[in-house]
């Protein structure tokens, strides 16, 4: 009886506070979703309701264990999730708080689905073309995380995504061929993008800094990237910061609509 006579005193800040709540552990997800960290997520999460719960049935001893590992494993937490957590800051810190439109975007996780009408056939259609002819390209697909940061490095456009327009932007005579292009919901936001690159991994010689510069946009931003490398034609594609194996082109295809979604 006591519990439904708190139940009854509840106000609504309470009401707020768990809503609030709810909406964060949901965006944490979304953030998270995907990567090795989400594992680590729903452990945390199972740990601390058995923490509340030895501690409603008082069983002092495991409430004690399950109490001193929330106490101290909040500095644990922000080295297991330092990628995650420098992703949420580049976030927050890149938002344009003058556009309304843009800022809400950032907080799309308030609906349930998010779609990506990105043509993605015709940027693999026309990354097979320049691997043929080993024309380099990079291209950054961008996600939750607003890239207007990075776009400012280069020069803006609002370009509809097609085969011919790829080609031609990242044609070896084309003044936009240097740097990378930003696309998002199927328009070239951005052309001759200077990218952070990614000196702390250690890969092959072969690759070079579109392959680094690749690394550091999709570890540092919940960005994709893919790669046609001027010198071999090979297409490499990259997400979390680390290289996606696929079979073929209708492999790569598939997960980056999946990625996407």
């Amino acid at each position: 009886m006591e519990i439904f006579k708190d139940l009854f005193k509840l106000t609504v800040v309470d009401f707020i506070d768990v809503i609030l709540v709810a909406l964060l552990l949901y965006y944490v997800y979304k953030l998270i979703k995907g990567t090795v960290a989400i594992n680590i997520f729903i452990g945390i999460i199972i740990i601390y309701a058995a923490w509340r719960l030895t501690g409603f049935l008082n069983m002092e001893l495991l409430t004690s264990i399950f109490g001193g590992f929330i106490k101290v494993g909040i500095i644990a937490l922000i080295v297991v999730f330092q990628p995650e957590i420098r992703k949420f800051l580049l976030m927050v810190g890149s938002t344009n708080f003058s556009n309304r439109r843009k800022f809400l975007k950032q907080f799309n996780f308030l609906k349930t689905e998010t779609t990506n009408e990105t043509d993605v056939d015709a940027i693999i259609s026309a990354c097979n073309k320049m691997s043929i002819s080993k024309t380099g390209a990079l291209i950054v697909f961008e996600r939750n995380n607003n890239l207007d940061f990075l776009s400012s490095s280069g020069d803006e456009m609002n370009i509809k995504v097609t085969q011919p327009i790829i080609e031609s932007i990242f044609f070896k005579n084309s003044p936009l061929h240097d740097g990378a292009i930003i696309v998002n919901n199927n328009i070239v936001k951005a052309t001759r993008v200077i990218l952070p690159l990614n000196n702390e991994k250690n890969i092959p010689q072969r690759f070079g800094l579109r392959h680094r510069a690749a690394i550091g946009v999709s570890e540092k931003t919940d960005a994709l990237a893919l790669v046609v490398s001027e010198e071999t034609g090979h297409i490499s594609y990259f997400k979390d910061g680390e290289f996606v194996v696929f079979k073929d082109n209708n492999h790569l295809n598939l997960m980056i609509k999946q990625d996407l979604t």
